[in-house]
């Protein structure tokens, strides 16, 4: 099985200018993709309208995996994002992951926790925003 992990699909997903939105989730999420950030679901949809906000202010940034675990299809990972927004100032995230994967290798279900390391108060839920 070819399986996804968090970094090829946020790099997809946010760091990588001219691969489509649409294209980015489909290499990566599952067509039920469910996620949970912080305590609030949202489907598959929701989530879209969330990155698609993101790459309105996302001018660069990186990711960083610092712990990562494949055991069937269940995913657990523990990483690092740095932004630079494209206003200049920068935002870091460390983020806990724990999923599941379809039988395909893509996420279908995403529930994490995220913890501002530094950046402005205002970009505290930038985990969720839309």
């Amino acid at each position: 099985m070819n399986r996804t992990g968090m970094k090829a699909a946020l790099t997809d997903l946010l760091l990588t200018p001219g691969l489509g939105l649409d294209e980015a989730a489909d290499r990566h999420f599952a067509p039920d993709y469910r996620q949970r950030t912080d305590g609030k679901w949202d489907e598959r949809s929701d989530f879209l309208e969330h990155i698609a906000h993101l790459r309105t202010i996302v001018a660069d940034g990186s990711v960083q995996i610092h712990d990562e675990l494949y055991d069937g299809t269940l995913y657990a990972d523990r990483h690092t994002v740095n932004i630079t927004k494209t206003d200049g100032s920068a935002v870091c995230m460390e983020v806990y992951v724990f999923g599941e994967l379809a039988p395909d290798g893509r996420f279908r279900r995403i529930e994490e926790t995220t913890l501002m390391l530094s950046g402005a108060e205002g970009d505290r839920g930038m985990g969720s925003a839309r």
